[in-house]
């Protein structure tokens, strides 16, 4: 397992405010009542260690496919309905999206190779991350990776919690599929709008990987 980068500063952060915060406890609380500080200091901990572990990149063994559509982010699968695209498609595509909650890993990675054609921040709001109009008010990034098989739109959109998202690609990269494109801080969603008619391999509450679970395969071509 390894940190991610965006996690270096909170971690130094959460480590020299416990630090502190158990220093205080020690210099304040009589020791008559040790046990409170040691349950405080212990709490103090968990909420360290939470940090840390938001940050986490777990060894993982990829999945790949030319035909398959990798999970781009870990949680849980909240939508899965044909929907209207009004940003780029601006047509009906296939909409998959999933929730991550605070606990989840939350790197985002390509979910296929291709090229970066469209890609654009939105400054927003920060409603709930499953609110129904989170996809098109919140803080959000659009971006569209096309290949031979199809153009996927993939948006990041920050929630009540998330407030920054990080993206590392512009129009025009080349991308390869499970390599991280992007990072979203403390709760939030990402969104997949696949083509009609693609096969769908998940279900509304299936927890799923980035970067190992399938959530759809393109139809082949004839």
């Amino acid at each position: 397992m390894r940190i991610h980068r965006e996690g270096y500063r909170y971690i130094i952060a959460a480590t020299i405010i416990w630090i502190g915060l158990a220093w205080l406890l020690v210099r304040f609380i009589p020791n008559s009542l040790f046990w409170l500080q040691a349950v405080i200091t212990f709490l103090l901990f968990l909420v360290w260690a939470w940090v840390v572990a938001f940050f986490r990149i777990p060894s993982r063994n990829f999945v790949h496919g030319e035909n398959k559509i990798i999970a781009p982010a870990d949680g849980k699968v909240v939508v899965i309905e044909e929907t209207y695209e009004p940003e780029y498609f601006k047509a009906n595509r296939l909409q998959v999206s999933i929730f991550m909650s605070p606990v989840n890993v939350h790197v985002n990675r390509n979910p296929v190779s291709g090229v970066i054609k469209y890609m654009k921040y939105h400054k927003g709001k920060y409603l709930v991350a499953w609110h129904p109009k989170s996809s098109t008010e919140n803080e959000r990034t659009t971006l569209v990776i096309g290949n031979d098989r199809g153009d996927i739109l993939l948006r990041q959109i920050a929630g009540a919690m998330a407030r920054r998202i990080k993206f590392y690609v512009q129009e025009n990269d080349i991308v390869k599929q499970n390599e991280e494109f992007g990072f979203i801080r403390f709760g939030s969603r990402v969104d997949l709008f696949l083509p009609l008619g693609t096969q769908v391999d998940v279900s509304i509450g299936d927890s799923v990987k980035g970067g190992v679970t399938v959530i759809a395969e393109f139809t082949p071509n004839p």
